[in-house]
């Protein structure tokens, strides 16, 4: 089975790639790259390989021109071509076909220029945005500074609804503040607002605009048919900004809700890529001839939630009996079949650049399981479990905790719920139960969504001031080090207090035909974090 050259799958993101394959084309030597990568702070290990892969991949060229037929998960007669307000997988593909914003974010989640050929800041607070000139969006305008103030300015307005308005509420003013320039004021320091201008929703579009059913932007793409629920078409920009970019004519998109349909449809030769298989089609799919599977490790992981505030998880010692109960390798290969990286009951993964490395792996131990079991003094009665399969892999998790449970007494009552309206009915409501979290592109939207003490979506119902004081001191941390330190602070605190255990960060898998090429890992989750439009390209 032919393989596409693929970088190693926990290093290289779409625009490290790109700027590696870029240095050598420039005539860079692999000396050239090790200097570049370990001049960002990349491990010497890390850079070696990174450089050789490089090397190694700019020997097959690129090859320009074809169809590319793609399934994402998801279609709803809500799917939107408005930045602002996306929701789904279909939506972000989509958009990262036909809009740029500012930045975007490398494999470290690292803010780049994009649409800003540079930006600045004073004290995190104000930030310059230097536009990249000669731009144009699709009908032949020019990008100006008007642009940019219109598109981020778009997402405090409670009218648009945008699914960013949170993050958005912390500017306090943009205008344009030269010729070709943007800046940007905070209501308070954050030294993360270039990566969170690097998400999904803070796509710049046309100053003004009120119907988005074009998708009129600067993307590498331009729309040519969209249907809400159905297909959509997207011709290559030949005025794009990136000079060797798209490398394919057209992009043919669909959204399938069901796995089995999206791996059949592949295998008929009717789709040349489809979003998230399950680990048991992969074996399918790497056994069949002329296909593959691609595995990007991300951040994406599903937990055990034990509210603090209410039931069995108001008792510490339930939860690190709970904590103890995970065999966590055990559900790496037996449920993920191998494709997860280990958790450790916090929520920075191995791929983010402020992952704790040095907090010690919380080990399966069933004699301190059994240990604080007895401390809790909750006896031997049921405690019900609600587990479904809207959260990826918890049924099957559950199963395996209920087993083990039962090793030291404990009795597990699983609860299994449908997926449709698992979220609305369950979700937070059940003393123990499952949730799922997709990846985020920072430590602080992640941390602050699902961790702060006031936070809508904070499970476990944990508050620590300890925990929201080191938040704050964070986001305004402009010094990477002491940043790096005080996330690795936080990470102790919810290993150590917080109501979720974690057991596992869950790879995409997304699965191919041969023919396509040019895949690289991101963290933010399958299809390259949903911007594979612009990097793939078909061998002939």
């Amino acid at each position: 089975m032919n393989k596409p050259i693929a970088p190693p799958q926990d290093l290289i993101g779409s625009e490290d790639s790109s700027r590696l394959l870029d240095a050598l084309r420039r005539g860079a030597t692999r000396r050239d790259l090790l200097a570049m990568l370990m001049g960002g702070g990349m491990q010497v290990a890390l850079a070696t390989t990174a450089a050789g892969w490089a090397t190694t991949a700019q020997a097959e060229t690129p090859r320009r021109g074809g169809r590319l037929r793609v399934a994402g998960a998801s279609s709803s007669i809500n799917d939107t071509l408005d930045p602002a307000r996306q929701a789904s997988q279909s939506d972000y593909i989509r958009c990262n076909m036909f809009y740029n914003g500012l930045t975007v974010l490398d494999n470290a989640l690292v803010a780049q220029p994009a649409l800003a050929e540079s930006f600045s800041h004073q004290k995190a607070t104000l930030w310059t945005f230097k536009l990249r000139k000669g731009v144009q969006f699709h009908d032949g305008r020019a990008l100006t500074p008007a642009d940019v103030v219109f598109s981020l300015n778009r997402h405090k307005d409670p009218a648009v609804a945008s699914r960013a308005k949170t993050l958005a509420d912390e500017i306090e003013e943009v205008r344009q503040s030269g010729p070709n320039e943007v800046q940007v004021r905070l209501k308070t320091a954050n030294a993360d607002f270039p990566a969170i201008l690097g998400t999904y929703h803070f796509k710049v579009v046309p100053d003004g605009t009120t119907d988005f059913s074009k998708g009129i932007g600067t993307g590498p793409f331009k729309c040519k048919e969209f249907k809400p629920g159905g297909r959509s078409l997207a011709v290559r920009n030949e005025s794009y900004w990136r000079p060797d970019r798209p490398y394919l004519d057209e992009i043919e998109y669909v959204g399938i809700g069901d796995e089995s349909a999206r791996v059949n449809a592949l295998l008929s030769g009717g789709l040349d890529l489809v979003a998230a298989v399950d680990p048991r089609s992969s074996q399918r799919i790497g056994q069949t001839p002329g296909y593959g599977v691609f595995v990007a490790p991300s951040g994406q992981y599903s937990d055990l939630v034990m509210r603090r505030d209410n039931g069995p998880g108001s008792n510490p010692d339930f939860v690190l009996a709970m904590k103890h109960l995970f065999n966590r390798e055990q559900m790496r290969k037996s449920i993920a079949l191998g494709n997860a990286a280990i958790g450790n009951d916090q929520p920075i993964d191995p791929t983010n650049r402020y992952f704790n490395a040095a907090l010690p792996q919380r080990a399966f131990d069933l004699d301190k399981a059994k240990f604080h079991l007895r401390k809790s003094g909750l006896g031997s009665g049921a405690i019900p479990i609600v587990a479904s399969p809207a959260a990826t892999y918890s049924v099957e998790m559950a199963l395996v905790l209920q087993q083990t449970a039962r090793q030291i007494g404990l009795n597990l009552e699983v609860k299994r719920m449908p997926a449709d309206g698992y979220w609305s009915n369950h979700w937070m409501k059940s003393p123990i139960g499952f949730g799922n979290t997709n990846p985020r592109a920072t430590a602080d939207i992640l941390f602050t969504q699902f961790f702060k003490s006031d936070a809508t979506w904070n499970e476990s119902g944990w508050k620590s001031e300890q925990f929201d004081q080191l938040l704050l001191a964070a986001r305004g941390e402009a010094d990477e080090a002491r940043r790096k330190s005080l996330y690795g602070d936080m990470q102790v605190l919810v290993h150590e207090q917080g109501g979720v255990g974690i057991p596992l960060f869950i790879s995409s898998l997304d699965a191919h035909s041969s023919k396509v090429r040019g895949f690289v890992p991101m963290p933010l989750g399958g299809m390259m974090g949903t911007a594979f439009a612009e990097h793939l390209w078909l061998a002939a």
